[in-house]
This record gives C-alpha cells, sequence and structure tokens, in this order.
C-alpha cells in the first residue's frame, strides 16, 4: 500500500473538509474519520489507502482552517481533544458550547456526537 502523507491536492481535500466541519452545529462534535468518511477518495488513491490515511489529512485541513471554520467541534475517535497546542483552547470552546467532558476528558459520542447532515441538509450533495 503506497504511502500518502497528504492528499493529491492538499486544497481541494481541505476545501471539502471545511465544508462539512461548517456544518456541524453548536453543541456538536464530529471525529476526524467520521468527516473522512464523508468524502470520496481522491482520484489515483486506493480505498484501502484513504481510509488509513485520511484522518490525518482531515487533521491537517484542521491545522489549517479559516477562521470561520469551527475547528474545535473536531476531535479524536476515542471521543477526546487530541495532545497538541490550542487544545486548552479547544477544550474551553466546547466548554462554552454546552458540550461536556467525563472525568477521563472524554466526550460521549453518543450524546454529542454530530452524525451528519440529514438529506435536506446537505450543502454540497457530491460530497455525500
Amino acid at each position: 500500500m503506497p504511502s500518502f502523507s497528504s492528499p493529491p491536492n492538499p486544497q481541494a481535500y481541505y476545501q471539502q473538509v471545511w465544508e462539512i466541519v461548517r456544518q456541524i452545529p453548536l453543541g456538536k462534535v464530529a471525529t476526524y474519520g467520521q468527516i473522512a468518511k464523508m468524502i470520496s477518495p481522491p482520484i489515483g488513491v486506493e480505498i484501502e489507502a484513504y481510509a488509513a490515511f485520511a484522518p490525518r489529512w482531515v487533521g491537517g485541513a484542521m491545522a489549517a482552517c479559516p477562521d470561520d471554520v469551527p475547528w474545535q467541534r473536531v476531535i479524536n475517535s476515542q471521543g477526546k481533544i487530541s495532545e497538541r497546542a490550542g487544545a486548552e483552547k479547544q477544550r474551553q470552546l466546547l466548554d462554552q458550547e454546552g458540550v461536556e467532558f467525563d472525568a477521563k476528558e472524554r466526550i460521549d459520542l453518543k450524546k454529542f456526537g454530530w452524525k451528519g447532515p440529514s438529506s435536506d441538509e446537505i450543502e454540497q450533495p457530491k460530497l455525500f
């Protein structure tokens, strides 16, 4: 399986990620992997490779996102904020939105997880 440190066209991929993240409602979160699954693999990237690398690509998109993207609503698959610069700010923003953390600093994805847009909320049908 080839290794992909970034998508073949990072800017195009990042735009797709940001459009999805902009749809996550206040008080809800989504995981990197969940967002990756909402985007088709780029041309030339096999499904297995995409499944392996896409969550990291979503992380790269979030690290480079514009100010209008609610980056704080994207967390890891364990329901936690990934350790990195900005993690404390992310926690503060999610607290302000009413997202609750348990004693192990996890978010209950059943309660606060976003299931994706409903069919009438999809802004870019080609993505979903």
